[in-house]
């Protein structure tokens, strides 16, 4: 007995056209755009909501006049704006000073004892992989590495050669902040971490087992207030905003809280 044909996908298995949602073509930028962490080209959003590019460029264009208040209506904290090839939602620059406050309030706070302990492993393994730290915490510190990053503790140093996965390391301010020189300053503290053979294969990292730098900083408790906090939350300055670097203190925790 042969078996009936499927056939073709009914209308209910596909996504409801943009125009059919509350809000229509703009609201459906507007979500896209709010998790957007770089400028996105038009032919993406057009891809994305399966509109044509010169419908979305005028939709784009209208929500940037809406914002700004063209229309008379209230002008809003934050601006729509074309930039990098793409467009992306900032902070309106009338503002700037009260975003820089804020970041710079943030970046007062103490960190959690799950930041230091983060910002240790990577200050003494370095460069390592997010995947290799966790490994070493048991725990996933993929939000604490994004604050520790946020507030000029550690940066991206390079890629992994054959998986590509981010290795990370300290930074000139994370020196300035222990009042160090350079990474040969820090507690002899290697010893109590895990060999990088036995990290090996995390993230699918190549071999990294060159000799570990005497580098550490297993938060030492005489820190520059360089206090616990582990989790994703800093707020990154955006492009209107000015960088602020402050005091090591603080940083959202571990999985979600700093």
């Amino acid at each position: 007995m042969t078996q009936p044909d499927d056939g073709p996908a009914t209308d209910d298995a596909r996504p409801p056209a943009v125009h059919d949602l509350p809000g229509g073509l703009p609201s459906a930028l507007e979500a896209v755009l709010m998790v957007a962490d770089e400028p996105i080209p038009p032919v993406e959003l057009a891809a994305a909501l399966a509109v044509p590019v010169d419908e979305v460029l005028d939709a784009l264009h209208e929500l940037a006049a809406e914002y700004r208040g063209d229309d008379g209506g209230r002008p809003r904290g934050f601006e729509l704006r074309a930039a990098g090839g793409g467009w992306r939602v900032y902070s309106a620059p009338a503002h700037a000073e009260v975003v820089g406050r804020f970041v710079q309030g943030g970046q007062t706070a103490r960190l959690t004892q799950a930041a230091l302990e983060t910002l240790a492993v990577i200050a003494y393994r370095q460069p390592v992989s997010r995947g290799q730290v966790s490994a070493v915490r048991g725990v996933n510190v993929d939000g604490v590495v994004r604050t520790l990053v946020a507030r000029g503790l550690v940066a991206e140093v390079g890629q992994d050669p054959h998986t590509g996965a981010g290795l990370f390391g300290t930074t000139g301010y994370f020196l300035e902040r222990m009042g160090f020189t350079s990474l040969d300053e820090l507690p002899p503290l290697a010893p109590h971490l895990p060999d990088m053979d036995d990290l090996e294969g995390l993230d699918g990292l190549a071999d990294l087992r060159a000799p570990a730098r005497p580098t550490g900083v297993a938060a030492p408790t005489d820190a520059p207030d360089v206090a616990a906090d582990d989790a994703d939350g800093a707020p990154a300055p955006t492009a209107t905003t000015p960088r602020v670097t402050h005091d090591v203190t603080q940083e959202p925790t571990d999985e979600g809280h700093a």
